[in-house]
């Protein structure tokens, strides 16, 4: 089964921004980099990029035919995607494990799993 899991970072420092990552000792650095290693180094997991803040993002819409761009979203801080991954794990309890190992790096702010669709299940056939 493979999940793809939502990293909300929340508040917690990161390499983004060079300002909060330095509040961090040099140690402290090095953990959250040793453990994003392991956790990308896990079997079944398939690394995605890091995002950029939502502050970057531009919002498309389609209505009534035209195509219509946005700035934003503007999102709560807490609620920020920043990152993400693709799991193929072999039930829901060794994803949830894997999500609490990131978990424990954002500050006890939530992760989410999203199971994908996979073999019959696919979209791509639908018009």
């Amino acid at each position: 089964m493979k999940y793809m899991l939502l990293i909300h970072q929340g508040t917690t420092p990161t390499p983004l921004d060079p300002e909060a990552w330095a509040t961090l000792s040099p140690a402290e650095q090095q953990e959250i980099y040793a453990a994003y290693k392991e956790v990308n180094a896990t079997p079944g997991v398939t690394p995605g990029n890091g995002l950029q803040p939502p502050d970057t993002a531009t919002t498309v819409r389609v209505e009534n035919g035209k195509t219509i761009t946005t700035d934003g979203p503007f999102v709560d801080t807490k609620e920020a995607l920043n990152g993400y991954l693709v799991y193929e794990a072999d039930d829901l309890d060794a994803a949830i494990e894997l999500a609490s190992r990131i978990r424990r790096l954002a500050s006890g702010v939530p992760s989410k799993f999203v199971r994908s669709w996979s073999g019959s299940d696919s979209r791509a056939d639908i018009p």
